[in-house]
């Protein structure tokens, strides 16, 4: 299979993707009080994930890509965070905690794989960074 021509081909953007779809949905429930607060936030860095992977893809060189990959790789490491505390303040139940963590853990491999593959200089494929 040949080379990505556009960033919607990846499987980490399209994870990505799919990770703000749940994000929006669950922070819909959480009290009004936090709009401003915590669901801003959280949508917010959600958000910064896949836009980070695309403006990654568009960059001239790999360095400047993996620099992309790495803020993303920072950006689900405070949405962890986030969605731990809106835990803790019980805006949901454990599974669905669970179910984000398990969203983030996943998409944090595919991305480190990403990187590890940019690093030895290997081109990406449409096929690659499957969960």
């Amino acid at each position: 299979m040949g080379g990505i021509c556009t960033y919607k081909e990846l499987r980490i953007w399209q994870e990505g993707m799919v990770l703000v779809e749940k994000i929006y949905r669950m922070t819909e429930g959480w009290p009004r009080e936090e709009l401003y607060g915590l669901i801003s936030q959280t949508r917010r860095v959600a958000v910064s994930i896949p836009a980070n992977i695309a403006e990654g893809f568009r960059r001239f060189s790999s360095k400047d890509y993996i620099k992309f990959l790495r803020i993303s790789q920072g950006s689900l490491s405070e949405l962890e965070t986030e969605v731990m505390i809106a835990g803790k303040l019980n805006y949901f139940s454990d599974e669905i905690l669970q179910d984000v963590l398990k969203e983030t853990e996943k998409l944090t491999k595919m991305i480190s794989l990403m990187i590890s593959k940019l690093s030895n200089n290997s081109a990406p494929r449409a096929t690659d960074y499957a969960p």
